[in-house]
Formats: structure tokens, C-alpha cells, sequence
């Protein structure tokens, strides 16, 4: 019996001594690991400096990345478009006879604009000098007519010298409208150009560009008046190419 309660008081204090080196054990085994996670931490850790420059080499590389080069046939097709406005940009029909196809007819159209532009300017502005001279004539010496009149029907009176003022202004008016219209024509001149040019060398539309117009019927609006369900009609089709 007595033998039994020694036996069992020795299980009793060895089960309490390993309760009691558990903590101590885990804190010892805790320590080093948490020691060695520092170590790696500021092995690992970079300076300020170091980081900027890191952050700028990844900046300068997707930037570089990003930057498309262009091939050789690629900078020859954006000569020739650049070619052809510059020269009617320089001179009228240039760029157009350059580009080929219906220069032409195209080069004839537009000195057809500018001769139209320039008889337009040549009308307004003689009239305009006409009045003009009537007009200073007529206040200077109170409504008179001037000796050469052109216009010896207006009566020499204040309403008639209004008349010729507002006259003079129109003519004026028409005239530099004309100038505008001619730098206009220049400028248009110059964007057909690059366009065709666009056209012919940077995008293929196909040889077989075809226009035609074919007759067809198109339906009419359901209304009191409308005895016919149909009408005559015109189709237009015009093919690109593919």
C-alpha cells in the first residue's frame, strides 16, 4: 500500500513538472524564430534611395515598352501624303496632278474657282471705287453731282447720297467676302489633296470602283392622298472594294 502511494506520487510530480517546462519551452523555441524573422527583415529591407531608383528603372522600362516604331514603308506612304498637300499648298493643282487619276479634271476645276473668285473681287471692288469717288464728291460740295457722274438719275439730294453709302458698303462687303472665298478655295485645294493621297497610299478601296444608278420603287406614305402604294424611284450604289 505504501509502496502504491509512492509509486503515485512520483507520477503525480513528473506530470507537473512537464506542465511547468511547457511555457518555458515554447517561449525558448518562439524567440529564436521571431529573432530570425528580424534578420530576414532587415536583410530584405531597401533605402529610400534604393527604392527610387527601382521605381524609376520600372518607369523607364514600361515607357520604353510602350513607344511603337515606325517601319520604313510605313514613314515612305506618309511622305508621299505629306508630299502632295505641301505642293498644292505651294501651287494649286500640284498635289494633284501628283497624286495622279483625274488630275486632269480636277486641276481645270480649281483655277475654274479662282478665275471665278477673281472676276467676283474685279466686279466689287470697281464698283466700289465708283461710289466711293460719287460719294466724297457729293458730301464735299453738298449733294452735287460730280461732272463725270456715272449715275446722273439719282438726284442730288441727302437720301440719294445715303443710298450711294450703302451701296458702297455692299460692294465693299462682297469684295472682301471674295478674298475670304479665294484663301477658302486655296486651303480646299490643298485637303483634297492629302485626302486622295490618304486613299491611294494608305488604304486599299479596290480597283473596281463602281457607280451605278439603277431605277427601283419605294414605297409611299400610308395616307388619304396616296392612291398608289408605290412610287418611281433611283438607286445608287457605289462600290469601294473590299
Amino acid at each position: 500500500m505504501n509502496r502504491l502511494l509512492l509509486i503515485m506520487f512520483f507520477i503525480f510530480v513528473a506530470m507537473g513538472t512537464i506542465r511547468a517546462q511547457e511555457p518555458d519551452s515554447l517561449r525558448r523555441d518562439t524567440i529564436p524564430k521571431v529573432a530570425d524573422s528580424l534578420a530576414v527583415d532587415s536583410d530584405t529591407t531597401e533605402t529610400r534611395r534604393e527604392r527610387r531608383q527601382r521605381e524609376k528603372r520600372e518607369r523607364e522600362a514600361k515607357e520604353q515598352e510602350q513607344v511603337i516604331f515606325k517601319d520604313s514603308a510605313r514613314l515612305a506612304l506618309e511622305a508621299l501624303s505629306n508630299k502632295a498637300w505641301k505642293r498644292s499648298l505651294a501651287i494649286p493643282g500640284w498635289g494633284q496632278y501628283t497624286n495622279g487619276g483625274l488630275w486632269w479634271i480636277k486641276v481645270p476645276v480649281i483655277y475654274g474657282g479662282f478665275v471665278s473668285t477673281a472676276l467676283i473681287f474685279e466686279f466689287n471692288n470697281r464698283y466700289y471705287s465708283d461710289i466711293l469717288e460719287e460719294v466724297q464728291y457729293r458730301l464735299a460740295n453738298n449733294h452735287a453731282q460730280p461732272p463725270n457722274t456715272k449715275y446722273p438719275n439719282l438726284p442730288t439730294d441727302s437720301w440719294a447720297t445715303e443710298r450711294l453709302i450703302n451701296a458702297k458698303d455692299v460692294y465693299r462687303r462682297n469684295r472682301d467676302l471674295s478674298i475670304l472665298i479665294t484663301v477658302g478655295w486655296w486651303g480646299i485645294n490643298a485637303i483634297e489633296a492629302y485626302v486622295n493621297s490618304m486613299l491611294k497610299y494608305r488604304w486599299d478601296i479596290g480597283d473596281d470602283l463602281g457607280f451605278k444608278v439603277t431605277p427601283t420603287l419605294l414605297p409611299q406614305p400610308a395616307t388619304s392622298l396616296a392612291y398608289q402604294p408605290f412610287a418611281l424611284g433611283v438607286k445608287v450604289s457605289i462600290n469601294i472594294g473590299k
